[in-house]
């Protein structure tokens, strides 16, 4: 204790402490509203890759990527990575409904899967190597080859 805070009175540091939790009080209630905020983000962000997988039979992993990067501030290789992780009970729970309805064309699914587990392989290794700036060219340009693909078809 320096001289200044000997010479107080009990009062001047019950009240000192007092302010003292009062700043710490609304410091966490700060940081508690931002990690509400980001909760609620991620759950909405969740809500629009659920909607396009379920829809679409697939997407989900483009926005969860698009998602990451540009609103999150992500990492690529993490994006990427994490993308699938999001993915896979999504991609499931759609199988499901899917598979209910009887959409699902087995003889191509079994065997485009066993190529898929093949080159997803391949691709999860080839991220560990890919540059973050190479990275996002080869997304972009795939993104732009199958908006084009689908417009004009």
């Amino acid at each position: 204790m320096n001289t200044r805070e000997k010479n107080k009175t009990p009062k001047e540091i019950q009240n000192k402490n007092m302010k003292m939790r009062k700043i710490k009080l609304k410091f966490n209630n700060m940081v508690n509203s931002k990690v509400i905020f980001r909760n609620i983000k991620l759950m909405f962000i969740g809500l629009i890759i659920g909607l396009v997988n379920g829809l679409f039979g697939s997407g989900g992993g483009t926005v969860a990527v698009l998602a990451m990067v540009l609103l999150l501030k992500e990492d690529e290789h993490a994006a990427h990575a994490t993308a699938i992780s999001i993915i896979l009970p999504l991609t499931l729970l759609s199988a499901y409904f899917y598979m209910r309805g009887g959409y699902i064309k087995w003889g191509l699914a079994v065997n485009v899967m066993l190529g898929g587990s093949l080159g997803g392989y391949i691709g999860a290794k080839m991220l560990n190597f890919c540059p973050a700036h190479i990275l996002r060219k080869i997304f972009a340009v795939f993104m732009l080859l199958a908006g084009i693909k689908l417009v004009l078809a």
